[in-house]
């Protein structure tokens, strides 16, 4: 009797197995989706459209998006069916048919670009989109400034297939710990980067452009290069991607993170940069846990078992900054920062005075902010170094930032009752490296702040020609 009702408890199991792994269902309404087989291309490149839709066929358009939407490309009725959704397509793809092949032309500027599907069943219209990148064929020839987007970030937060590397929006409540990039993903691109892309194209600057993983397998286009620039959230980095920006700077190359929460969490590259593995506060779990590499974990940066803080990247990190009018944390802020040092380079034009405020008006502090351990002398904020902020690093400005109370539960090194800031400072370590400590800075160029501005141009002015 025992061996029969194990026997039936297996099969259960076995049987609620099968049904966890059963395919997802499609919608019921007209519907046309698809994703690109890669993030980035240069010209003479093909790019390959995996798509599904119950319409039979689609139209689709290519523009680049920039100050000004630019139609590159127009095609109609491509034929294609609709393809099942894998149970694990968040993780491990979607593993649709190549339906369409285009090739990336030569007149197509580096630059962002979206793809536009439309179908029509039914008397009824339905569309989504999908982005690709395209870099410059010959790095720095048009711009020794590259923005590098952050689409590991934009990843991270996609929830289509059923899971993100969260659980605030996920099929079952549950925090994935892998992310494909081989599903339809939600883009970040017109929150943070394209105010800033927008600025920058209207006040007679030319980008080049890549993506994350870009700094991982193909590093070398950063040496063609003057200026780095990272824009907006972006979040997640890879142990590679780092490695190679810490020696562009090393060699005299220049960085200007315009972000906040940047290089927070670290992740790992697999099946040849088509996903991500990120364990983040369930590091006990990541199989590398009980190794000896240890300073892989995809967990915190800042974590004590990683041993290498964002800090020594960026100057500041989101253990020592936190949210500003965000998660409850100072939701009647001042949004903007105080000037301590008026007299630096990065201020110049802007007419400031110490203990002036700026970037108020468009909350240019807000969201996720970036700080570092700091002491006060003489009314003034001075670097502790205890973090891993790098020796010559000079805060700027500051804007109280603050951890929500359960986001310090899981990490054991953390103080719960810990004030930081948003902290707009720079350091020099071969190259010089700027960063403004908050995802939100963008929102002063969109709302033409004149210092915000100024700021801005000065960096990419000195740091970038």
């Amino acid at each position: 009797m025992k061996h029969a009702v194990r026997i039936v408890a297996t099969i259960a199991m076995l049987s609620a197995y099968r049904l966890s792994m059963a395919d997802q269902m499609l919608p019921t309404d007209p519907f046309v989706l698809g994703y690109a087989d890669q993030l980035s291309y240069t010209a003479g490149e093909e790019l390959s459209l995996h798509a599904s839709t119950n319409c039979q066929q689609f139209d689709l358009t290519v523009e680049r998006i920039g100050q000004e939407r630019i139609r590159v490309l127009e095609k109609e009725a491509i034929p294609c069916a609709a393809h099942s959704i894998p149970d694990q397509a968040s993780s491990h793809g979607c593993q649709w048919p190549v339906v369409e092949k285009l090739a990336i032309d030569a007149d197509w500027t580096s630059g962002y670009y979206e793809i536009k599907l439309t179908a029509h069943a039914d008397g009824k219209t339905t569309n989504s989109t999908l982005f690709f990148v395209v870099r410059e064929s010959k790095p720095g020839s048009r711009s020794k400034i590259l923005l590098q987007l952050s689409t590991n970030t934009y990843n991270a937060y996609t929830n289509w297939g059923g899971h993100s590397l969260y659980a605030f929006h996920d099929r079952d409540g549950l925090q994935g710990h892998r992310v494909s990039f081989d599903r339809p993903l939600s883009s970040q691109f017109y929150k943070w980067e394209l105010p800033f892309v927008s600025w920058a194209e209207s006040n007679g600057y030319t980008l080049e452009y890549a993506v994350n993983s870009d700094l991982e397998f193909h590093s070398e286009i950063l040496s063609n290069y003057k200026l780095v620039l990272s824009v907006g959230h972006d979040e997640y980095w890879s142990s590679p991607m780092r490695d190679h920006l810490e020696q562009y700077i090393g060699q005299g190359g220049n960085v200007a993170f315009f972000s906040g929460n940047t290089c927070c969490w670290q992740v790992r590259s697999e099946d040849d940069g088509r996903s991500l593995t990120c364990w983040k506060q369930w590091y006990n779990v990541d199989p590398l846990f009980r190794s000896e590499e240890q300073h892989l974990l995809s967990t915190a940066w800042s974590h004590h078992l990683v041993g290498r803080p964002e800090n020594e990247l960026t100057g500041v990190g989101f253990l020592w900054g936190g949210y500003h009018k965000s998660h409850g944390e100072f939701m009647d802020g001042p949004a903007s920062y105080i000037v301590h040092r008026p007299d630096h380079w990065i201020f110049a034009g802007t007419g400031l005075s110490r203990d002036d405020r700026f970037g108020g008006k468009d909350t240019i502090v807000g969201y996720e902010c970036d700080g570092c351990e700091m002491e006060w002398r003489d009314g003034l904020p001075f670097p502790t170094h205890r973090d891993g902020t790098p020796p010559n690093f000079a805060i700027l400005g500051t804007c109280p930032a603050r951890w929500a109370p359960g986001d310090s539960y899981w990490y054991d090194r953390f103080p719960k009752d810990r004030v930081g800031a948003a902290v707009l400072g720079t350091y020099t370590r071969g190259g010089t490296v700027v960063t403004v400590g908050s995802t939100d800075w963008a929102h002063g160029l969109a709302g033409h702040d004149a210092a915000v501005e100024r700021i801005t141009r000065n960096v990419l002015d000195k740091l970038g020609s």
